[in-house]
């Protein structure tokens, strides 16, 4: 996931991207837990993915307070 692509996104298509990465997230960990997960290195590239679509979210959310 590039940041150029996320931001191209709205503030809505950013917010389901989020809730996505999230339910991901909790999948991976389930699975570790259970001793299932094959690829480790999913759980990083999952947070990682969802601090970048807060970090964009926050970006926006600042433009949008400083224009008013």
């Amino acid at each position: 996931m590039d940041a150029k692509e996320l931001r191209e996104k709205t503030p809505d298509q950013l917010r389901d991207e989020l809730a996505n990465l999230k339910k991901e997230s909790f999948n991976l960990r389930f699975q570790q837990a259970t001793g299932q997960m094959e690829n480790t290195a999913a759980m990083r590239k999952a947070r990682r993915n969802a601090a970048k679509v807060k970090t964009i979210l926050n970006e926006k959310a600042a433009a949008a307070a400083s224009e008013a």
